[in-house]
């Protein structure tokens, strides 16, 4: 797939200079959710660090750029987050035309500040482009709105491990419990101490939880369970990634919506590539 931004007449892409870094989100999954940013970027860039999880289909519209893969897939081998940060700069530094590319959006729990700020104390100028938040693409996807009225006025986004794989110990459980709809990244392998905490801070145990996973791709699969049920249907899934949970009173709305929804995601046919290169 092609696209010719010179149709618009009234579109003006930015410059992506030589010697700089695009750090870029690819949505939740669907190639359609890439912003116009990210698709300039991908059709320009000379090295693209992409995590392990982006689709090939997205991977395959970086037209002639080498594709370096620094994933960190949960229980896998990793790349370490200092590598990444010298390895931008580096690259930067000869010259190339670097896109940092991550799924959803590069501040919502990718790391995407550690990146800026380690671009910014190197004087690497740098772009910072969103992407759509799995947690907001994804949801929608799945025909669940994350606000409602009448029914939710509030929305948090929380990551359910940190940087040692655990359940954060800073996260406000009370505070959390009050939130209308609660949207937990990354919490799979921690699905019934989620649950746990939140009935113990006064949430119902009958309330409807969903695990939504591969969200806006074709393999998009949603499974329903309640606060009680979390840990018995998370062991039944497996840790299947990546896999949001939601909390919260919308999700009742999804019965209505989803059936007549369209959300089948674009598929695209790239020009054959090279195999991806993983950065040690």
């Amino acid at each position: 797939m092609q696209t010719n931004f010179a149709t618009a007449a009234r579109l003006r892409v930015p410059d992506f200079p030589p010697g700089t870094v695009w750090l870029a989100g690819a949505g939740p999954g669907d190639p359609g959710l890439l912003s116009l940013y990210a698709l300039h970027a991908l059709n320009t860039a000379d090295v693209v660090l992409h995590d392990a999880l982006l689709s090939p289909d997205i991977l395959g519209l970086a037209a002639t750029a080498r594709l370096e893969c620094v994933g960190k897939r949960a229980g896998a081998m990793r790349t370490h987050q200092l590598r990444i940060n010298q390895r931008l700069i580096a690259l930067a530094r000869q010259g190339q035309r670097v896109l940092r590319l991550k799924g959803g959006d590069p501040l919502i729990f990718g790391r995407g500040g550690e990146e800026a700020l380690a671009l910014a104390a190197a004087g690497v100028s740098f772009r910072i482009v969103p992407g759509i938040s799995a947690g907001v693409g994804g949801t929608a996807s799945a025909g669940i709105p994350l606000t409602h009225r009448g029914l939710a006025r509030s929305v948090v986004f929380a990551t359910g491990h940190d940087s040692h794989g655990e359940l954060p110990d800073t996260l406000d459980w009370a505070a959390l419990a009050r939130c209308d709809v609660l949207v937990f990244y990354m919490a799979m392998r921690r699905a019934g101490t989620v649950a746990a905490r939140l009935i113990a801070s006064g949430r119902p145990p009958d309330e409807a939880m969903a695990f939504l996973s591969d969200a806006s791709t074709s393999h998009q699969r949603v499974t329903l369970a309640t606060l009680a049920t979390a840990a018995e249907v998370a062991v039944r899934l497996g840790a299947r990634a990546p896999t949001l949970i939601v909390v919260g009173p919308v999700l009742t709305l999804r019965a209505m919506i989803a059936p007549l929804q369209q959300a089948a995601p674009m598929t695209l046919e790239p020009a054959p590539r090279t195999a991806t290169r993983a950065l040690p």
